[in-house]
């Protein structure tokens, strides 16, 4: 998910590019305003955490992108594309060393397990979203 820093900045193509150029395959792809329902869902792990009413009031204050990307090892190789939650600690080249200052500001959004990704995903697509597709470029991305 791009967030509303993200969408505000004008980065959207550029994160997006980013996931693509290693070869994911993006399925699914929407603008939306998170609903407060919404992001209790998605950040209900924080919901003790002093950060957690500051985290809601920032991811429904305007609009993200929401996206499910498909591919070989996708939530790992996705991680090291987006960056280190903190901004100060991620790498140069990453999507938040690149872009991002605060942790509040973070520009993205990233599942941290398959299984995370699949519960977060459905908070926001039904499967019926997805876009079913061969890219002509696979049979030289994998073995």
């Amino acid at each position: 998910m791009i967030k509303p820093d993200g969408v505000q900045r004008g980065l959207v193509g550029k994160v997006i590019q980013r996931i693509e150029n290693v070869g994911f395959k993006v399925i699914g792809l929407k603008m939306i305003t998170v609903t407060m329902a919404q992001a209790e869902e998605q950040y209900a792990i924080h919901k003790e955490k002093p950060f957690y009413e500051g985290l809601l009031e920032y991811i429904t204050s305007g609009p993200v992108v929401a996206m499910v990307v498909e591919g070989k090892d996708t939530v790992k190789i996705t991680r090291k594309i987006v960056g280190a939650t903190n901004p100060a600690d991620a790498e140069p080249g990453s999507i938040r060393g690149d872009y991002a200052l605060e942790i509040g500001r973070n520009i993205i959004h990233a599942g941290d397990t398959p299984e995370n990704a699949i519960v977060e995903y459905k908070i926001y697509f039904d499967e019926s979203e997805f876009a079913n597709y061969s890219k002509v470029d696979e049979e030289w991305l994998y073995e």
